[in-house]
C-alpha cells in the first residue's frame, strides 16, 4: 500500500480513529526538501505496510489541519499513536530516523 492522501475531511477518521500507529507528513508541492523526503516516505510506508498507516497532507490545500497542529514549517512529519501526538520531526530526516520511531510506537 502506498501512502494515503489525508484532507481536512478525512483526517478524523483516518488518523485519529485509527487503531494502528499513523505517521503523517506535512508537505507543499513548491517545497523541495518535502520533494526530496518523498521516495523516504514511500520507502517506510512499503516497509511498514499492514502496521502503520503513511499519510501525506498537502498544507496549501488543507489549512485546518495544518493549523490545528502548529505546522510552522515543512516538511513536519508527525507520528500518531491512540489518536495522540507521540512524536514529531521537523525538516529532513534520514529513512532511519523514522524507521526508530515507528519501531518505539511498537509498529
Amino acid at each position: 500500500m502506498s501512502e494515503l492522501t489525508l484532507t481536512d475531511d478525512n483526517f478524523d477518521a483516518e488518523v485519529l480513529q485509527s487503531d494502528i500507529p499513523v505517521m503523517v507528513d506535512f508537505w507543499a508541492e513548491w517545497c523541495a526538501p518535502c520533494r526530496m523526503l518523498g521516495p523516504t516516505i514511500e520507502e517506510v510506508a512499503k516497509e511498514f505496510d499492514g502496521r502503520v498507516k503513511v499519510g501525506k497532507l498537502n498544507t496549501d490545500h488543507n489549512r485546518a489541519v495544518a493549523a490545528k497542529f502548529g505546522i510552522m514549517s515543512i516538511p513536519t512529519v508527525i507520528f500518531f499513536k491512540d489518536g495522540k501526538i507521540a512524536k514529531q520531526t521537523v525538516g529532513v530526516q534520514p529513512k532511519s530516523s523514522y524507521v526508530n520511531i515507528l519501531n518505539e510506537l511498537g509498529a
